[in-house]
């Protein structure tokens, strides 16, 4: 055969033949002249390669070129093509050198796979694994499972394939599983997903837990139940029920979907039922019931329609029936009309619909049970439990009998005794008041976690004897009750080491209050008597039982002794417990004797306020100063409301201060209380409260014409006023100088209050932190010494005051300025521009020429009556004692005038009238 011209060698390759000739065994040669031909056509390469291959066979780079080069070379063409028989050749020729390298194999294996050639692609890709080390197996297996699980490939040699590779890595079973459960081979999936779960050193390469892969083999046992076989798929279920807990509807679901697909429908009803009486949770109940009331749905509406379709088939059959023809013999027909028999009677659409009714009628009961499986001792779920059966009292017994031998009273959640009152009851709204008492009787005897339940059966057992009318038998159940233990029965217990509820029944508190309600209203006084007397013996007594043990001995006229309880009760007791005794006592003893015992009264209110804490003695006192107004001395009364003002909180003392004032002026008048308004100013009230009381001071001054004084007491409440936050005071006494005082005084208030302002702000910038938070309780010149201590020198406090306070002058002043009404300038005037202006005063008052003359005597002085308050009591009885006496001896004592004493205001006017 001739060899083409273009593929000999050109005058352009005669160097690199050259250096071949003398080196042809040169790698670096031979790669030169490739590189040297890249732009030739791939025949004239080929020949080179060819003859470099020929000199060096083992020449790993110039194999994956080549071969490389004719890959692309059939990139583009058909798989039919020559030129790939001719590149499975070329791979044949290179693997007899190069079938160590595994990138050789795995080009030729993936040549292969895409050529379709199923049988040498199994042969080659087993041939490489035999010539390749088991190190670099695991490079061939990746594109070998990728061959296996390409369709077209016989299922018989996928499955060998990934056997083979699962006994080279046992870790990728679940690739495999995966494999089989796309081909649809169920056996070995489940058998193979059965054998992983019971591994116990299976280790998922994908991430999957254990539960995981419980639900994907019970998804698979339940889907495909007729195809797999030789499988316990009820024990696998149930174990992993048993093992995982959180997914236990959907197990027992997938349970009963296996014996469905089966056609086992009375089992999987059971199992059904099963699941619903075992489940823990109402998520997992909810499952199951939903299930399985649409599994019980669907195989009554599958019945409806076999029934319909039957009918379509007999009403055709009795059309097409000939009357002629002998049908005896037919087979198919006898079997029908056995199948009509009752035995065999697939009519049974009412069965199926009263199975369904049933089933969503109990649901309420299912969901009950599956709580009370939570926890049997939850008290309040028994409740709920009688209450679904109501109408149905045999049912409702048999609950409450359960009830009471499932919860145990040491961990029951909620009252456990209500069980057994509600059983109780039950009896007793059905007229059978005897087991009722049986009932009780059981119950009284359990050992409950506190004794206020056994108290509470005690007096319900009481209630229902009482209920019938059986007050004997209500009383001696109450002495049966509270009756104390014998020593014998208490050293037995002792001896067991654990003292139950009953040793401490006969010091229940509740027993013994009905026990009291029960003998008031049905026994004796002196039964009555005996019962308080054992309470109090017991020292279990409160504030409320001493007072109903009194009340009673005073509706039966059994004052001392009523006395005596208080006495008692006021022992026992302390503070705050005690404060109800005591009001009660002292009500009752000063509303009992009055006048007759005045020294016993006033011994026990002294006592009383003796041990009274502050927060409480008020009332205690005012009550104590009310019997001495009414019985005693007003005097007596005073001291009283002194001794309160001292004894109350200082929170309280401003109110009480407000009474004693109040009481004070009606029996004594008004001048009385001025002493009492300066021990309250000095008795160090909060400064809150000293200014109220300043305040009023000064009302009752300016009432009673007392100008001066009233002026004086907003001089000393002023130090106590900020003018920039409290404008009260200030603005009252504003007024108060507006109507009543004048220049001088009005300019001096300013000079005070200009004061003030300034100490207020030299004491928040400069005194130390610890004078700022004292009380502000210091006049004015202590402010001025609290300043000079605080290192102000005296020109800065001159100069401050001299900016402050304008200079007076006694120049006449201009006459032009507009006056108000009643105020008096005080020398300053405001600018537009705001800035004080220091300027001579020029609203002085001129006086006239003439206002030394004698026109001063005819100047009329203003009249005012002295308030009647100012005598208190005094004017009452004086009015009291003129309204008795004659009117004609009071004219005649009014026309003799020296005879009778003439007042201050009298004598003044007949001075006047004289003159």
């Amino acid at each position: 055969m001739a060899i083409p011209q273009e593929l000999y060698p050109s005058q352009d390759d005669l160097l690199y033949e050259e250096e071949i000739l003398r080196n042809p065994f040169s790698l670096k040669l031979w790669w030169r002249y490739l590189v040297a031909r890249t732009e030739a056509p791939f025949k004239k390469r080929a020949v080179i390669y060819e003859r470099a291959l020929k000199a060096l066979p083992g020449s790993y780079k110039l194999w994956f070129a080549y071969l490389r080069e004719r890959l692309e070379l059939v990139r583009n063409l058909p798989i039919t093509h020559s030129q790939y028989e001719t590149l499975n050749n070329t791979f044949e020729r290179a693997l007899v050198t190069m079938h160590k390298m595994p990138r050789i194999w795995i080009m030729y294996l993936r040549t292969l796979t895409e050529q379709k050639l199923v049988t040498r692609t199994r042969r080659t890709f087993d041939r490489a694994l035999c010539a390749l080390p088991v190190t670099q197996h695991d490079r061939i297996w990746e594109p070998y499972l990728i061959f296996a699980s390409q369709k077209g490939i016989p299922i018989e040699t996928s499955l060998r394939v990934y056997r083979r590779y699962l006994k080279y890595d046992p870790s990728h079973i679940e690739d495999f599983i995966e494999f089989l459960i796309n081909s649809n081979l169920w056996q070995e999936a489940a058998e193979r997903l059965a054998g992983v779960l019971n591994d116990d050193q299976f280790f998922s390469i994908k991430g999957k837990t254990k539960h995981r892969l419980w639900l994907e083999l019970c998804d698979l046992l339940t889907q495909h139940a007729k195809e797999v076989s030789g499988l316990n798929v009820d024990a696998i279920i149930r174990g992993g029920i048993r093992k995982f807990t959180d997914e236990v509807g959907r197990l027992w679901t997938s349970l009963a979907d296996y014996y469905i697909r089966r056609n086992l429908v009375e089992k999987a009803r059971d199992i059904f039922e099963e699941g619903m009486t075992t489940v823990l949770t109402v998520r997992d109940f909810s499952v199951i019931f939903d299930a399985y009331s649409q599994f019980e749905e669907s195989m009554l509406a599958l019945r409806m329609e076999e029934e319909s379709d039957d009918e379509d088939d007999d009403s055709k059959e009795n059309s097409d029936e000939d009357d002629d023809e002998d049908d005896r013999l037919d087979v198919s027909k006898l079997e029908k009309e056995l199948k009509k028999f009752w035995l065999s009677d697939d009519k049974d659409i009412n069965l199926r619909l009263a199975r369904l009714e049933y089933l969503i009628n109990r649901r309420p009961e299912l969901a009950n049970s599956v709580l009370l499986r939570q926890n049997p001792h939850n008290v309040e779920q028994w409740h709920r439990r009688v209450k679904l059966f109501e109408g149905n009292p045999t049912k409702q017994i048999l609950t409450y009998t359960e009830a009471v031998r499932t919860v145990d009273p040491m961990k029951a959640v909620g009252k456990p005794h209500t069980l057994w009152v509600a059983f109780a009851k039950l009896y007793e709204t059905h007229k059978d008041v005897a087991n009722a008492r049986v009932i009780f009787d059981k119950a009284v005897q359990v050992n409950y976690r506190s004794v206020d339940n056994l108290a509470s059966l005690w007096c319900e057992w009481a209630e229902m004897e009482l209920r019938h009318k059986n007050f004997n038998g209500a009383l001696e159940l109450m002495r049966r009750a509270t009756a104390e233990p014998t020593v014998e029965v208490k050293r037995r217990v002792a001896a067991d080491g654990s003292e139950p509820v009953q040793m401490k029944l006969h010091k229940s508190l509740r027993l013994w209050t009905f026990y009291v309600d029960l003998e008031e209203s049905l026994g004796t006084l002196e039964s009555t008597r005996a019962v308080y007397e054992r309470i109090l013996d017991l020292r279990i007594a409160t504030p409320q039982i001493i007072i109903n043990y009194a009340m009673l001995l005073e509706e039966h006229k059994y004052f001392e002794d009523a006395f005596k309880v208080y006495e008692r009760g006021v022992k026992i007791f302390k503070y705050p417990h005690v404060k109800d005794i005591w009001v009660t006592y002292l009500s009752k003893f000063v509303k009992r004797y009055g006048k007759s015992k005045l020294e016993r009264a006033r011994e026990l209110f002294e006592h009383a306020v003796e041990v009274a804490p502050a927060e409480a003695v008020k009332p205690l006192y005012l009550q104590y100063a009310k019997l001495e107004e009414d019985y005693g001395l007003a005097k007596r009364a005073m001291k009283v409301y002194d001794q309160a003002t001292k004894a109350v909180p200082p929170h309280e003392k401003l109110s009480m201060y407000e009474i004693y004032i109040a009481r004070a002026a009606e029996i004594f008048g008004v001048p009385k209380t001025r002493e009492i308004y300066e021990q309250a100013i000095e008795s160090g009230l909060p400064e809150k409260d000293v200014k109220t009381m300043c305040m009023k001071y000064a009302e009752l001054e300016k009432s009673l014409g007392e100008i001066d004084r009233a002026r004086g007491i907003y001089f000393y409440a002023s130090q106590f006023a900020d003018p920039r936050s409290d404008l009260d005071i200030w603005n009252k006494w504003h007024e108060f100088e507006v109507q009543h005082g004048n220049e001088d005084t009005f300019r001096e208030m300013l000079r005070i209050k200009r004061s003030v302002s300034a100490s207020y702000s030299q004491t928040h910038f400069i005194l130390p932190e610890y004078l700022m938070q004292k009380d502000n309780n210091q006049n004015l010149d202590e402010t001025m010494d609290a300043l000079k201590k605080a290192g102000v020198p005296d020109d800065e406090m001159a100069a401050l005051e001299k900016h402050l306070v304008p200079a007076a002058t006694n120049d006449t002043a201009t006459k032009d300025g507009a006056r108000k009404l009643g105020f008096v300038s005080a020398g300053v005037e405001s600018q537009t521009d705001g800035i004080v202006k220091v300027a001579a005063n020029h609203e002085d008052i001129e006086l006239p020429e003439e206002s030394d003359s004698e026109d001063e005597e005819k100047v009329e002085i203003a009249q005012k009556d002295v308030p009647s308050a100012v005598f208190g009591g005094l004017v009452r009885k004086r009015e009291e004692a003129e309204t008795d006496g004659n009117l004609d001896d009071g004219n005649a004592a009014k026309d003799k005038g020296g005879d009778a004493p003439l007042g201050a205001l009298e004598r003044i006017k007949r001075q006047r009238q004289g003159s």
